[in-house]
């Protein structure tokens, strides 16, 4: 560690032996190491000094421990480490939170690339005493999106991110020269966040989670019944008059209005906070603090102006008559349209109820994507195989309407909840989704229901996700084995998929080996319909479409490229261009840029045409690389945070060491393997061989008519499958190009 250190990490510790060691592992075992770590024993009658002491002896970089003579509170605490900290940022963690793994390293990149910054805001989750994490419900501010760094005029909604001291890194220069300080109480974060981001000169936001805060069962100051709750005034004080004492800063106070009496609304709402005496007293301090600060300018949110009202109003009688009335009108509205919703689903359940009393129609079969999306994945093309195959069956679709376009003629189109979509669930023999259907439903005798599934499995799935909060996010494990306990048959592609499903969703089904009917297209394509998708999707003659498919992060809320992609074209030169495509939990685009080059595909119905128009593949740990494997096109693996996705959702085999193209472990890295050649070079292909190999054996454009001829022709006998060497997809528009042309194409239109 040089004297220096680039980030100092102050922890106050006070009755949080349980949780401390957590705590002090989750800094130390950051991959980014220039840091020091300083404990702060807030004179805890626990074991929270020895723990300290225990990291310090065995890590160098752990300052020993500091001990203040009698409890003084957090504010006290991180004053005192602020006061030994010798890092160019000050970052702060509570002794029972933790930071996420690399949170450290984001952080630096960040500041790095926004020019070092006064202050970086970073997002939280929080984490209750179950292990579930909720993501930090504004984290929509922290886009980091537009320019950055920024002066807080320019992002005035940074100010409704929860005014907390740990999910930011502050510049310690700026810290010092303006000579900030925490108070005391229990609401100290107020009086630090709202003056902190307001003097800033230059600020800027990261968009991922660094931090979890531990929401505990017992021993929160905020979740105590105690008076410690009128500090709230007092920093609300001081705010106001750190603004009177700075004109410049006199914009701010009508925003500070409102949120201080959000926040007021919030202590009195929350009646376990409070002692029963000394709630009027409360409401008394709430309208002389309101007349007192009163700046009108910023309006009320319309669900809380009743609220604002009584509250200013100040008298605790009035409050409790008039929100009671308050009460009593909502609930009957309420009540009204609660009646009207119960009476369609006590309608809608007895019609399902009839349904099921009658006959199965075995010409039926009912089909669904993603819980309601268009015609796509796995089931599209057993939908097509079912008519195909079996003429007189008659087959219907499960969409929401924005997708009913998407879906043939020959199907009938049922909107979830219906009573057409109960009929068919009630009286269609065979069912067919890539996830699970409808949790009521009622499996009848003679029902069939097909899981498909939606790809090769990389990352962890079902019961493996466990001891996974941050991926799992309060799955209901024993629905999830009800729902698997339906399945009569689940799709598989590979041996490697085979043993992941039945060994997470242990039922009693069956699982075919067949391949993936959605890559049946992969081999019964022509050229002509390549060239016909490329000049609906706007690709240039003569240019180089990537598809740039990256997968859903558990651990970020937002879907943004973790590419630059504006940046890689650039380095490539005139004659590529990128498909982007955001994951299907998404509807966003990965990319707001409108550039001529970058292709927003995200609302595009179906991903396999857009593997078809493309020249090669870049992605992640998206399933996407099993079946593009199937094109044998090339295919380049991009893992800059592979150890970040590791630990957030965890993958069943170490895809660099086993990967299906070349692996690009940074931005610099992917431009480097595309302006080289390497990307469709001889060692590329030779890996990419292995994994086709390994992941590809059934996908012979044959996989739907293997399910169709098993499951509803009863035919025991399985179609032989062609073999690797003897398949011959369809070639991409680039495979007859050299390998570094640099001819200039025409600007692409978007689709």
């Amino acid at each position: 560690m040089s004297s220096l250190p680039r980030f100092s990490v102050i922890v106050p510790a006070y009755k949080v032996q349980a949780y401390l060691h957590e705590c002090l592992d989750s800094v130390l075992s950051q991959s980014f190491t220039d840091l020091e770590l300083i404990v702060v024993d807030d004179a805890s009658p626990d074991n929270c000094r020895a723990i300290a002491e225990e990291f310090a002896a065995r890590d160098s970089r752990v300052r020993r421990p500091v001990r203040l003579r009698e409890n003084a509170g957090p504010g006290a605490a991180r004053n005192t480490g602020m006061e030994h900290a010798r890092g160019d940022y000050l970052l702060f963690l509570d002794g029972d939170d933790t930071f996420t793994p690399d949170a450290l390293q984001a952080i630096a990149d960040r500041l790095k690339e926004t020019g070092e910054p006064d202050v970086v805001v970073h997002d939280f989750a929080r984490v209750s005493w179950s292990g579930e994490p909720v993501r930090n419900e504004r984290a929509l501010q922290l886009t980091e999106q537009g320019p950055a760094p920024f002066h807080l005029d320019d992002r005035p909604g940074l100010l409704n991110v929860r005014p907390v001291i740990w999910n930011k890194a502050y510049k310690r220069e700026f810290v010092e020269d303006h000579g900030f300080r925490f108070t005391s109480g229990i609401y100290e974060d107020t009086a630090w966040t709202y003056p902190v981001l307001m003097a800033a000169e230059s600020v800027a936001t990261l968009d991922r989670v660094c931090v979890h805060q531990r929401g505990r069962r017992h021993g929160s100051l905020l979740g105590a019944t105690t008076r410690a709750h009128f500090d709230v005034f007092e920093q609300y004080d001081r705010v106001f008059g750190y603004v009177d004492e700075r004109p410049e800063l006199a914009q701010w106070r009508p925003l500070l209005f409102r949120h201080m009496v959000d926040h007021l609304t919030t202590v009195f709402a929350r009646r376990h906070r409070l002692p029963r005496e000394a709630r009027a007293e409360f409401l008394r301090t709430v309208r002389a603090h309101c007349t007192r600060y009163r700046t009108p300018g910023i309006p009320v949110r319309a669900g809380a102006r009743l609220r604002h009202a009584l509250l200013r109003l100040g008298s605790h009688r009035t409050y409790r008559a008039l929100w009671a009335a308050a009460r009593l009108g909502r609930g009957a509205g309420r009540r009204v349209t609660g009646l009207a919703r119960l009476l369609r689903s006590a309608g809608l359940r007895l019609h399902y109820r009839v349904q099921r009393l009658l006959p199965l129609r075995a010409d039926r079969a009912v089909f669904a994507a993603y819980g309601g999306r268009g015609y796509v994945c796995s089931p599209a093309a057993l939908e097509n195989a079912f008519r195909t195959h079996v003429p007189k069956m008659r087959t219907s679709w499960i969409a929401r309407p924005e997708h009913h376009h998407t879906l043939p003629v020959a199907t009938r189109r049922v909107r979830p909840g219906s009573m057409a979509y109960w009929t068919a669930l009630a009286r269609s023999k065979y069912l067919v989704n890539n996830v699970d259907f409808d949790r009521r439903l009622v499996k009848r005798r003679g029902q069939i229901l097909l899981q498909t599934q939606h790809g090769t499995p990389l990352k962890h799935m079902g019961l493996d996700l466990q001891d996974r909060p941050a991926a799992a996010r309060g799955t209901d494990f024993a629905a999830v084995l009800r729902g698997s306990d339906r399945w009569d048959y689940v799709l598989s592609g590979n041996r490697h998929a085979t043993l992941v499903w039945e060994r997470v969703y242990p039922s009693a089904y069956t699982t075919l080996e067949y391949g993936s009917p959605r890559n049946d297209v992969f081999l019964r394509a022509t050229s002509t319909d390549v060239a016909r998708l490329r000049e609906h999707l706007g690709i240039p003659d003569g240019a180089v479409a990537i598809l740039y498919a990256p997968t859903h992060r558990d651990y970020r809320h937002t879907q943004r490229a973790h590419l630059d992609l504006e940046r890689v074209l650039r380095k490539l030169g005139p004659r590529f261009v990128i498909l982007a495509r955001a994951h299907h939990a998404y509807d966003s685009p990965l990319t707001d840029l409108a550039h001529g080059r970058i292709l927003d595909v995200t609302a595009y119905p179906s991903v396999e045409n857009l593997c078809l128009a493309s020249d090669a593949l870049i992605t992640d740990y998206s399933s996407l690389m099993f079946d593009y494997a199937n094109l044998d096109r090339p295919i380049v693996i991009h893992t800059e945070d592979w150890e970040a996705y590791e630990a957030a959702r965890g993958t069943y085999f170490d895809l660099r060491s086993f990967p299906p193209g070349a692996v690009a472990r940074s931005e610099d890295e992917l431009i480097d393997i595309f302006a080289t050649g390497h990307w469709r070079g001889s060692r590329s292909a030779q890996v990419r061989a292995a994994f086709r190999e390994r992941f590809c054996p059934y996908d012979d454009g044959r996989a739907a008519e293997r399910v169709v001829r098993r499951v509803v022709l009863g035919d025991p006998s399985v179609l032989d499958v062609v073999p690797l060497p003897d398949r011959h997809p369809v070639p991409s528009m680039a495979a007859s190009l050299p390998s570094s042309p640099q001819a200039t194409i025409p600007t692409a239109p978007r689709p």
